[in-house]
């Protein structure tokens, strides 16, 4: 009985897979024209991105340093649709830091007309927007006070147009974003750090109010090797409600009314003077100041003020002497660049930050360079006001650093 059984199970298999295969044979014309009806048309997909590793030698230490991996997702839907995201990998004190740098959807109305939305890089001047990556920042350091914890904002959550357009024989490209905005740093949690702002990627916002901002980029001349660009940026980085609220003595510390106005003018000039080599010549001055505020200092167990102004700059110049018939010092760059930090003079994180870069770049490939560059960093800041001349564990490694780097970008 139980053969009987097992037979008819198998003869019934088969034929209900013979049945299967027919109808999936003679269905599958239709099936694959009803898929490709509801494919999108025109859509790519791009991964890209950059990353960076070498060897670090300071004054300190000398280590090699897998600096960071950050791809870059592209996927677009016909021309007006365009997604973008980028990660960040990080190794800092032996651990793996993975971030979000921006993720955002644009779309396209024409050239002059371009909506975005999600998280994105904040046109601020250029650096930040441009010119940040590895493989193209020139040096393998950042210019002072033009990193994530810089003057200025770098990503943030929110909504933006940008366009540009033709003017005569000269260019305007312009943005205007509105977003979450930074977030005041009070010295609740740490009190070396009150005036500070924060410009992390913040998810949800301290208060009702957001951050609004924009860029205007002028080309005057027609090869666009010049633009000059000024920016500004303007927030109420306080919380509604004060961060010592219950105490009786601080609980009156309330910054709900701090405003910040920031702006920045940028210049970039890039030229192939013939024989002579290609100059490139890049700059940007970022200004800060925010109004008056009392804060705690638990250490003389008082409360302070200060002019809470900061300024940051840089300026640099490149050189590529690309008319040269020589395969290898042809595809040699030189650069110089001088940056310089300066925060509030009665701040507890007061500093006035010099720093000279030199660098010797060769280029492997457009995307691909191995960069030589040496910086000497100072802190002035006991020649103007007296106070501590280092940055303790607040900023970047004072003294000399030389670093032998190779740059990617795929």
């Amino acid at each position: 009985m139980k053969k009987i059984y097992l037979l008819s199970v198998m003869i019934f298999s088969f034929v209900a897979a013979v049945n299967s295969q027919s109808v999936t044979n003679n269905d599958y014309k239709t099936l694959s024209d009803n898929i490709n009806s509801i494919t999108p048309k025109n859509t790519s997909f791009m991964v890209r991105g950059y990353s960076h590793f070498g060897l670090n030698i300071n004054d300190e230490q000398t280590s090699f340093s897998y600096g960071q991996f950050s791809p870059i997702f592209l996927w677009k839907q016909g021309s007006r649709f365009i997604f973008e995201t980028e990660l960040e990998f990080e190794f800092e004190d032996n651990q793996l830091n993975i971030g979000l740098e921006y993720a955002n959807a644009s779309y396209i109305v024409s050239k002059a007309l371009v909506f975005r939305a999600g998280a994105f890089l904040l046109p601020f001047g250029t650096f930040i927007e441009r010119y940040h990556p590895a493989w193209i920042n020139r040096l393998s350091s950042k210019p002072l006070g033009f990193g994530h914890d810089g003057i200025g904002p770098s990503s943030d959550l929110g909504v933006a147009v940008r366009g540009a357009f033709q003017v005569g024989k000269s260019k305007l490209a312009y943005d205007l974003y509105v977003v979450n905005g930074p977030q005041l740093k009070t010295g609740l949690v740490e009190p070396e750090e009150a005036g500070m702002l924060d410009f992390s990627l913040n998810t949800s916002d301290n208060n009702k109010n957001k951050a609004v901002g924009g860029r205007l980029g002028f080309f005057p001349l027609s090869s666009s090797a010049l633009e000059v660009g000024v920016s500004g940026y303007f927030a109420k980085p306080g919380s509604e409600t004060s961060p010592f609220a219950g105490d009786s003595i601080l609980g009156s510390l309330n910054y709900q009314d701090v405003s910040v106005s920031m702006y920045s003018i940028d210049l970039s000039f890039v030229k192939n003077l013939g024989s002579v080599g290609l100059i490139d010549i890049k700059g940007q001055y970022n200004y800060s100041s925010l109004s008056d505020a009392n804060y705690y200092n638990p250490e003389e167990d008082n409360i302070y003020t200060f002019k809470n102004k900061s300024s940051a700059y840089y300026a640099q110049i490149s050189y590529k002497p690309i008319s040269v018939n020589n395969s290898i010092i042809k595809n040699l760059e030189l650069v110089g660049r001088y940056s310089a930090y300066n925060t509030p003079e009665d701040a507890l994180w007061n500093s006035k930050l010099r720093q000279y870069s030199i660098g010797l770049n060769y280029w492997l490939t457009w995307r691909s360079v191995i960069k030589l560059s040496f910086d000497n960093l100072k802190n002035n800041v006991s020649e103007a006001s007296g106070e501590r001349n280092e940055e303790e564990e607040h900023g970047p490694l004072l003294g000399n650093a030389f670093y032998i780097h190779w740059a990617i970008g795929f």
